[in-house]
């Protein structure tokens, strides 16, 4: 397997943990989120506070409340996605693209986001998230 079989696998993998990251988030899936997020992760969520979060702690209390209303009607899409990799570290840069079906019809919502991934024995996990409005 040459470098860039490599590489493609790698790739592949880290879309594949950022899905299933992202997912879960909107699911309020907490298992998948643990598998797939550092302990020590490190937030930046400009409409929550202009300062990181630090650790689980807070989004396990944000997912566990429902904290984006979203139930089981949403969809996202990943707008000109963008992937660095660097050996064991991944950089994924995107638009998000929420779409959410409420009583009153669909609302969307757009965010920029940058998600850090680092390879652990055990597979891809988000180490730092960056967010900040989309227009």
């Amino acid at each position: 397997m040459g470098t860039e079989d490599l590489m493609e696998n790698a790739a592949d993998a880290v879309w594949k943990t950022l899905h299933r990251h992202l997912a879960a988030i909107y699911a309020g899936d907490w298992a998948t989120y643990l598998e797939t997020t550092a302990e020590d992760v490190a937030v930046y969520e400009w409409f929550v506070t202009p300062h990181r979060i630090d650790g689980l702690s807070f989004h396990e209390f944000m997912m566990e409340h429902d904290w984006m209303g979203v139930g089981a009607d949403w969809r996202y899409d990943l707008l000109d996605p963008r992937l660095q990799l660097y050996g064991t570290t991944a950089v994924a840069s995107y638009t998000l693209l929420l779409s959410i079906h409420r009583e009153g019809g669909i609302e969307h919502k757009t965010i920029n986001e940058s998600r850090v991934l680092i390879e652990f024995p055990g597979g891809w996990k988000v180490v730092h998230v960056h967010k900040s409005p989309a227009g």
